[in-house]
């Protein structure tokens, strides 16, 4: 279910967005508020600052073993300790990939996602149909944003819930020895934290 192209998803908008929406018309007609500067600071929150606090706490426990070893005893702890908390984020767990396991992320009942390393969800992860079919065929769903796992791989499907978000933390890629903490974060996506997605390698 790549992002990167056109889907048939139900995008019906819940009575707050519906609210928020109108509002940014009338502002918008007024000329009170610039859409395109909007447009930035989403994509600002959606695919930088929220996303590069994920990075950093998954290229910290690629780094230190203790650090990792707390990250899966009380995430919560171990990613408040870098000062990253707050709304969508208070209760966290964190769920490793291994060579034999692969974690998706999904909110089947609305769209609970973990802003405080995320930042602002896709649109498709609070999309029906990822939603659905996430559960149903999490398989043909990862195939969708082009990954293809080996039959061999187990994949495990959390769903989050207002009392309990995820955050994957993916293997970290081969060749990457001796790398900084700030390199190793910039091969973190956030589709690779929610499970749709795997580290860049290091070319």
């Amino acid at each position: 279910m790549s992002h990167d192209h056109d889907h048939d998803h139900d995008n019906e908008l819940d009575p707050f967005a519906a609210r928020v929406r109108a509002l940014e018309t009338i502002l918008t007609q007024k000329g009170l508020i610039d859409p395109a500067a909007i447009d930035v600071i989403v994509d600002t929150y959606e695919t930088k600052i929220g996303p590069r606090n994920g990075a950093k706490v998954v290229a910290k426990a690629w780094l230190d073993l203790d650090f990792a070893a707390w990250l899966k005893r009380d995430a919560t702890a171990a990613i408040g300790s870098l000062g990253y908390t707050g709304r969508q984020g208070e209760h966290m767990q964190a769920v490793f990939n291994t060579a034999d396991t692969h974690n998706l992320v999904v909110c089947t009942l609305c769209s609970c996602y973990p802003w405080s390393v995320l930042g602002l969800p896709p649109v498709w992860y609070k999309a029906p149909p990822y939603r659905s079919r996430a559960v149903i065929d999490p398989r043909g769903v990862l195939e969708e944003f082009g990954l293809t796992l080996p039959a061999t791989t187990k994949i495990r499907v959390w769903d989050s819930t207002a009392e309990l978000r995820y955050l994957v933390v993916p293997m970290r890629p081969k060749g990457t020895d001796g790398w900084s903490e700030e390199k190793l974060a910039d091969l973190v996506t956030r589709d690779a934290m929610i499970g749709t997605g795997l580290a860049r390698g290091p070319a």
